[in-house]
């Protein structure tokens, strides 16, 4: 029989897909001890279309209706979690892009015993992410899944695709009431948010067959301001230092523009002085528990010098040529310039600066093999394991 399991579905005006997605289902895990719950927030007749199958499948199938979607797609999976009869749950679509012959695989790797999540990816060996559709799309979803894995650099290392909306949670190592999801990216909401143990399994993502995606500009920028809320409360102190040091940066160009220095000799001036300060205050501030597992002091000092003079030798022209073209002021330019730049130390000093040094070795894992994602760091500090809100 195997382990006793409850498929989670959301659905949005999926009727046409109903069927299709219990037949598969029941075909994929026959002789298994499953339940399909669906969550549905349709305006349409979509819960009828699922109480209409259930009444002949080959499974136990249920239907929750929820006349308000609170949480959007995040809030029915965490409604889903509370309402299964099982503790493993596996959250998937409805549209079928999620093929639910991979269902086994998701339950066999679960039943390894060495992971309380196993999510299905479409960036490790044997995944395909071709039901993406165009490259602009692949492009955001590659994006944003780098971005998000550098913000949680601890809670995403084992993860190459936390985006996923297919995956295998055991509830019992869940805080149901702790989980605020906004969106569509609950398994990102569930990672960063609790200390699992996480494995993957390949994907072949498919094709939409029917109903249109929820992808949207208003999704996108619900999961920047979601991101924005786990994570930037854990990364506040780097934007404080940061902060600091471009008002250090921005003083010490005024003193030396003022005392007749030129504008560019004064930035440069300026812009070492605040490197080496903002070194210091990461180290002892926002990175000082991983210093023991990262390399030395003198190879994370070169490589954070050597990174922010290249910004810094990058982003002084662009400054001149604002000041030259746009005839605005050299103080205003440069702050401009350092916002920009304050993203690019971020994600520098989270994937490079701080990486772990290399043990052995070692195993074999499921991640790719050479690639930096096996590189990332191990921590950004020890907030960075309890993301916080804003």
């Amino acid at each position: 029989m195997g382990t006793t399991a409850t498929i989670i579905v959301p659905t949005f005006n999926e009727r046409d897909n109903v069927a299709e997605l219990v037949a598969r289902t029941s075909a994929a895990l026959r002789g298994h001890d499953v339940e399909i719950l669906f969550i549905d927030d349709s305006t349409d007749d979509t819960a009828e279309e699922i109480a209409r199958i259930a009444a002949d499948a080959p499974l136990p199938v249920r239907v929750l209706h929820r006349a308000e979607n609170a949480g959007g797609l995040g809030g029915a999976v965490v409604l889903g979690l509370a309402a299964a009869a099982n503790d493993v749950c596996i959250v998937m679509d409805g549209d079928l892009q999620h093929p639910p012959e991979l269902l086994p695989a998701l339950l066999a790797r679960y039943e390894q015993g060495d992971a309380d999540v196993v999510a299905a990816s479409r960036y490790i060996g044997g995944g395909n992410r071709s039901g993406l559709g165009t490259a602009l799309r692949f492009g955001v979803s590659r994006a944003a899944t780098w971005l998000t894995r550098a913000m949680f650099p601890l809670r995403l290392a084992r993860s190459t695709d936390p985006m996923t909306g297919f995956f295998l949670v055991d509830r019992r190592r869940l805080d149901l009431e702790a989980l605020r999801p906004q969106g569509f990216k609950i398994l990102l909401e569930i990672l960063a948010r609790t200390d699992l143990r996480a494995a993957e399994v390949p994907m072949e993502f498919g094709e939409r067959r029917h109903g249109t995606s929820k992808a949207s500009l208003r999704q996108g920028w619900t999961f920047l301001a979601h991101l924005a809320r786990l994570r930037f409360g854990k990364m506040s102190l780097f934007a404080m230092i940061g902060l600091l040091g471009a008002v250090a940066n921005l003083a010490i160009m005024w003193v030396l523009t003022a005392a007749g220095v030129p504008y560019v000799w004064a930035a440069i001036i300026g812009a070492e002085v605040t490197i080496v300060g903002n070194f210091l205050l990461q180290e002892r501030f926002v990175f000082a528990d991983m210093r023991t597992d990262a390399r030395g002091p003198a190879v994370r000092f070169a490589a954070s010098f050597a990174f922010n003079n290249v910004e810094a030798a990058l982003r002084i022209p662009v400054m001149a040529l604002m000041v030259e073209t746009w005839h605005i002021s050299s103080v205003l330019a440069t702050g401009l310039s350092l916002v920009v730049a304050f993203f690019a130390r971020f994600l520098f000093h989270s994937l490079v600066v701080y990486a772990p040094r290399r043990r052995g070795a070692g195993p074999r894992t499921e991640l790719p093999t050479d690639t930096a994602a096996q590189r990332i760091i191990r921590a950004i500090d020890e907030e960075a394991m309890r993301p916080g809100e804003l």
